[in-house]
């Protein structure tokens, strides 16, 4: 995916916030690595608000059950330009990491949708010619 806008986003917290919990935003897929070493990006906190980009892929884990026999569990998302989470695939048990990965690649490689496209408005008056002649630009490069 492609870098687009932050915005202010929500992450989940799951399971039990008792345990181990994390989030991170997933930049790449090492498929030489097992569990959750083979996703590799950013760390975030969970159950607050951070600002991230959409479009993003957003990968959250936590655990359920007790200290000593934790139930790993994890969700996949998009990050959206609107600041909301789409969830894509979800994943319980030691096998969590295998399970998702195919997904987030696949996620990691689409591309980003473009917005849906207006006609023309009055507001677009206020922008420059060199600010419109920018954005035409980089909407004509290639993907």
């Amino acid at each position: 995916m492609q870098p687009g806008v932050t915005v202010a986003v929500e992450v989940p917290l799951i399971g039990d916030p008792r345990l181990k919990s994390w989030a991170k935003v997933v930049t790449n897929v090492d498929l030489e690595k097992a569990g959750g070493w083979a996703y590799g990006g950013e760390f975030l906190s969970v159950g607050g608000i951070q600002d991230l980009i959409a479009p993003s892929v957003l990968l959250v884990y936590g655990e359920r059950g007790s200290r000593g026999n934790p139930r790993p569990q994890a969700r996949v998302y998009t990050v959206n330009p609107d600041s909301t989470l789409s969830l894509h695939a979800e994943a319980e048990g030691g096998t969590w990491a295998r399970t998702l990965r195919d997904r987030v690649i696949e996620l990691l490689e689409r591309e980003p949708s473009r917005p849906k496209e207006r006609p023309w408005d009055e507001n677009l008056i206020g922008y420059s010619d060199e600010a419109l002649r920018s954005e035409l630009a980089r909407r004509q490069q290639p993907h």
